[in-house]
């Protein structure tokens, strides 16, 4: 069964050359041209991935991004025409998970999708693995990919989930942020490790009771991240 994919952009000619390629590799396409049509189509349907536009009509790609992330996890890569870094760091802190800046090579696109399709994958294939892990009172489901802090459903972006479920299985090792870098987002991604700080920031705001205290995710100076066991 191939891949659904969203693809969300106003400009007509970039989502049909988009669509076209994307349906070449057998995946399932649906497009939307404007910030509220792609909400809704996200609240209606189960995809894969999301390629959402920046500058959209009605609602920006910032808030869709934002907005979906209250009831999905589904990857999300922003397409974004500035080339400013502050821009691209912007879409990470509002949940994105990669982004790719226009004008862009469609075969570009296609493998920034592979590589998290494998990474999806990799997810899936570890059933010898416990599908539930907890730890002081943090609960992690990873075939349902669930979170839960003292019994409340925590709601992570898929980055977010990821760089949790590797530092919880693995309490106490101390990975660098160019290591979580590559095991996370792949060696073939071309961000930098500010990507990691951004993530390690929003995760903690999200399960720490005090994200500048924090019980589970530990900071080593000058070295990494671990999970506190």
């Amino acid at each position: 069964m191939g891949r659904r994919v969203l693809v969300v952009d106003d400009e007509k000619l970039i989502v049909k050359g988009i669509r076209f390629s994307l349906e070449q590799d057998g995946m399932e396409v649906d497009c939307a041209y404007d910030g509220e049509e792609a909400l809704a189509m996200a609240k209606e349907k189960q995809y894969d991935i999301v390629l959402l536009d920046l500058m959209l009509p009605k609602l920006s790609g910032m808030e869709v991004c934002q907005q979906i992330r209250e009831f999905s996890g589904v990857p999300i890569v922003m397409l974004t025409a500035k080339s400013d870094d502050m821009d691209k760091i912007m879409g990470l802190e509002y949940g994105a998970d990669d982004y790719i800046t226009k004008p862009f090579n469609i075969l570009e696109v296609k493998a920034r999708i592979k590589a998290i399709m494998r990474r999806t994958n990799k997810k899936e294939e570890k059933a010898d693995k416990a599908a539930v892990i907890e730890a002081g009172g943090l609960r992690l489901d990873s075939e349902g990919r669930r979170v839960f802090v003292e019994g409340r459903e925590i709601n992570l972006t898929a980055k977010e989930f990821d760089v949790l479920e590797l530092l919880l299985r693995n309490p106490n090792k101390v990975y660098s942020r160019d290591k979580l870098l590559a095991l996370v987002w792949g060696t073939d991604y071309p961000g930098d490790a500010r990507t990691v700080d951004v993530h390690i920031r929003r995760l903690r705001e999200k399960i720490e009771n005090s994200p500048s205290d924090p019980k589970y995710v530990h900071t080593k100076w000058g070295v990494g991240y671990y999970f506190k066991n």
